[in-house]
């Protein structure tokens, strides 16, 4: 389908769902769908509630968050109207889905591929652990080796420093480093990969693989990560770095390839008892932090802004797309040349509501981006979580961006390559709709 015709359908989809409403269920529709929101309102505050409060308190909070949309279900049924808002709804989801489709041409390309030659002596490091044994399922040892690769296996039985085992890599010649692994440990044998000069590959067999995502790798079958050895370009990408307070002017810093977190999550795995009950001790430290009754408060430039007593922070090695608070979504590009800084400050059941009704924007969400992000606190030292892993370290806690220092060496042909987002704007659709003929294929309007 055409562009052209994608903004139509998003256009039609859109005019329809609140025509749907009105159609089937007159004004008594819009009354429902006003209740809706208030019930929504009621549960974001009675989230908040359960996080913040103890006893008797979580558990009518509780019962907040179940009874509303519960209650609200039964009065759309009760009314013969349950129907009418799930199609209103869907055709709104498609509407914004169209949308989005057909504004994706209009984003930039994806990062920026450089011709690579093939590595003579390439030097894998695998932990077999990772991912629940992705190493030995899809057989990446053998399959790595029959390239030509030399690989070195983990020993879950023996710790080693795997930056150590890339040093020693490289001084016996290795001319492209390699992890199958966590990103904490691919962050690890990255900055030996920069320390050298040296092409760095990323293998998707960890858990989440939030790296290998964003570099557009296979996250399924990670076997597929290995073409780059065979077929491969290079793409040359920022990473982070974070200096503790005590660290010697001029010195390396730690590597992180996805992000730094302070503040209530760090704080959290912190705890010895996360390791053995997670949801419970998430649950009794949540009140205290969240009230910054408890833990450190912190304080944060970034660049010019500054922001104060924020309870939690997170500090990505580039930004994460729009529309994503909790960066868990992905990242549209690594080569920026800027952190992406999030910081949550919600401190009350109302900014609660706010941000779930706004779709992550309101008042207790702070979105930004910088090339400096310093953390401080009333605390000589404060818990971080670099990458997944639990640290503590001196304040103040600097974090910087250091642009395109990895070379990072990827299969010429993945799944995953994406182009920028475009933000919405319905304004850009209703023109795209309208545009026809000759003019719209000069535009560019393809088929998509």
């Amino acid at each position: 389908m055409s562009r052209r015709w994608t903004a139509r359908l998003a256009l039609v989809a859109g005019l329809a769902a609140p025509v749907v409403l009105l159609v089937a269920g007159g004004l008594a529709s819009l009354v429902l769908m006003a209740l809706g929101w208030a019930g929504l309102a009621l549960t974001a505050a009675g989230v908040w509630w359960m996080l913040t409060h103890t006893g008797w308190i979580r558990a009518l909070a509780v019962l907040l968050v179940v009874v509303p949309p519960l209650a609200l279900l039964l009065l759309y049924a009760t009314a013969g109207l349950l129907w009418v808002v799930l199609v209103s709804l869907a055709l709104w989801a498609l509407a914004i889905a169209a949308a989005k489709a057909a504004l994706a041409a209009d984003g930039a390309p994806g990062m920026t591929e450089h011709p690579a030659d093939r590595a003579e002596r390439p030097y894998l490091i695998m932990n077999p652990r990772s991912g629940g044994g992705k190493v030995e399922k899809f057989g990446l040892a053998e399959r790595a080796r029959a390239l030509g690769a030399e690989v070195f296996v983990l020993d879950p039985a023996r710790p080693d420093d795997v930056a150590e085992l890339a040093r020693r890599a490289v001084a016996d010649g290795a001319d492209l480093l390699g992890v199958a692994g966590g990103d904490g440990t691919q962050a690890l044998v990255a900055a030996v990969a920069v320390e050298h000069d040296v092409p760095f590959m990323v293998i998707s067999a960890g858990t989440r693989n939030h790296f290998a995502m964003d570099l557009g790798l296979d996250r399924q079958d990670p076997s597929r990560c290995l073409d780059a050895l065979t077929d491969g370009v290079e793409l040359h990408i920022d990473l982070g770095v974070i200096h503790e307070g005590n660290a010697v002017p001029g010195s390396p810093g730690r590597v992180f390839v996805n992000s730094a977190s302070f503040g209530v999550y760090a704080e959290i795995v912190q705890s010895p008892a996360y390791r053995d009950d997670k949801a419970r001790t998430i649950l009794e430290m949540l009140p205290s932090l969240l009230t910054q009754d408890g833990g450190t408060r912190l304080g944060v430039r970034a660049d010019a802004l500054a922001m104060d007593g924020p309870q939690a922070v997170l500090v990505s090695n580039n930004p994460y797309q729009g529309g994503d608070p909790a960066g868990l979504g992905r990242r549209e590009r690594l080569d920026s040349g800027e952190l992406g800084v999030l910081g949550v400050d919600v401190a009350n059941a109302a900014e609660a509501a706010e941000l779930l009704l706004h779709g992550g924007q309101g008042r207790g969400l702070t979105t930004l981006t910088a090339r400096e992000v310093v953390v401080d606190a009333d605390a000589p030292a404060i818990p971080v979580g670099v990458d997944g892993e639990a640290l503590m370290l001196s304040t103040p806690v600097r974090c910087r961006i250091a642009s395109g220092v990895l070379r990072v060496r990827v299969p010429r042909n993945r799944p995953g390559v994406p182009r920028a987002t475009v933000p919405m704007d319905w304004r850009r659709v209703r023109r795209l709709a309208l545009t026809v003929g000759r003019a719209a294929r000069g535009r560019g309007d393809g088929g998509a």
